[in-house]
């Protein structure tokens, strides 16, 4: 079943832009927004998490052993 709703302008930008700067649709984005809670805002963050990690690692930063090692004791690894 398909549903038209309106969607205030601002958002349809935002929504626009997580389109331009990920592989989703719209319908997909909204989807996600809707039945799994992830709003716009946390969609946003997530895509720029992804984006500056990415970038971190082209540029060769990535996490040293000490720093990995950390994590996996504060957290417990398996």
């Amino acid at each position: 079943m398909r549903n038209t709703v309106q969607i205030p302008e601002d958002i349809s930008r935002r929504i626009d832009s997580l389109v331009e700067r990920s592989n989703l649709s719209r319908d997909q984005i909204v989807e996600d927004a809707l039945s799994q809670g992830r709003s716009l805002a946390w969609q946003e963050q997530w895509l720029s998490g992804v984006t500056e990690g990415l970038a971190e690692a082209e540029r060769g930063e990535f996490a040293s052993e000490a720093e990995i090692e950390a994590v996996l004791n504060k957290f417990g690894s398996p």
